[in-house]
């Protein structure tokens, strides 16, 4: 293994990390999330569909459990 194929490893695993901290970014996901929590609440709360009230608790808890995660990812 020679000099250039250790640069060239490394220059692909920080691009790796480099897309990994654009995708992992807190703004975007937690508005995913919100819109979860607020679509599972919206679910709840309707009375035309027994299919949306039934998932409202699944949406509300993926939801919450979600933005409790994210709300650890970086700025």
């Amino acid at each position: 293994m020679s000099l250039s194929d250790t640069t060239r490893t490394s220059g692909r695993d920080g691009r790796k990390q480099r897309n990994a901290r654009r995708i992992l970014v807190r703004g975007p996901w937690e508005l995913g999330a919100s819109i979860l929590i607020g679509l599972g609440v919206v679910m709840l709360m309707q009375p035309f569909f027994l299919w949306a009230y039934t998932y409202s608790f699944i949406v509300l808890l993926v939801g919450t459990v979600g933005f409790i995660i994210v709300s650890h990812f970086p700025e």
